[in-house]
């Protein structure tokens, strides 16, 4: 199964790094599969640890994407790291090993430290058109406009039905980003 979540990592220097990333998740085994080049790949390489957050504000999703890190953090418990302050629940985790690979290497982390923050209450099909809508952002130069332009015009009809400030905000974000690196292409 494979999760949306923000993983945040940090280097040996203490900067902590925020990225929207697909985990696949196996019992209290996760996979982390970052593409080369990627900040996240070389902090859990150089410190052997991360934070997997799981959120329901799209925001964070969008505005990494975007280019907006500025995210509240917490100190991690159990590995020295941070989890974002307003997440649902985190899980802490230790590199176990690698399966390298020249385009996307599989990090295999093992769960060290659970927490539930509050509850979940479900997405709307607004948050679900924002995750999918960053996807679209984050693989531009692999598909066509004309693709893109499809895609954003479907989710906008669930989006539209249901979206709230939150993810009008984040839509925008998105949107925006998506016509200017498409203008750019």
């Amino acid at each position: 199964m494979i999760q949306e979540t923000i993983v945040t990592t940090h280097n040996n220097e203490g900067q902590t790094h925020i990225a929207p990333m697909g985990i696949h998740v196996a019992g209290d085994e996760f996979i982390i599969l970052p593409f080369r080049p990627s900040v996240t790949l070389d902090n859990i390489l150089e410190t052997k640890t991360a934070v997997i957050n799981y959120t329901d504000d799209v925001r964070i999703f969008a505005g990494c994407v975007t280019g907006r890190y500025e995210w509240p953090l917490k100190k991690a418990k159990k590995i020295d790291g941070h989890f974002l302050e307003g997440t649902l629940a985190h899980c802490e985790v230790k590199l176990t090993h690698v399966d390298d690979d020249p385009v996307r290497p599989k990090l295999f982390c093992q769960s060290v430290h659970r927490v539930n923050h509050s509850a979940f209450k479900g997405f709307n099909r607004a948050q679900l058109s924002v995750l999918e809508a960053a996807i679209l952002l984050s693989r531009i130069n692999r598909l066509s406009s004309a693709k893109i332009h499809t895609e954003l015009e479907y989710l906008h009809i669930g989006f539209n039905k249901t979206a709230g400030p939150k993810e009008r905000e984040a839509w925008d974000w998105i949107t925006k980003a998506i016509e200017q690196k498409l203008r750019e292409l």
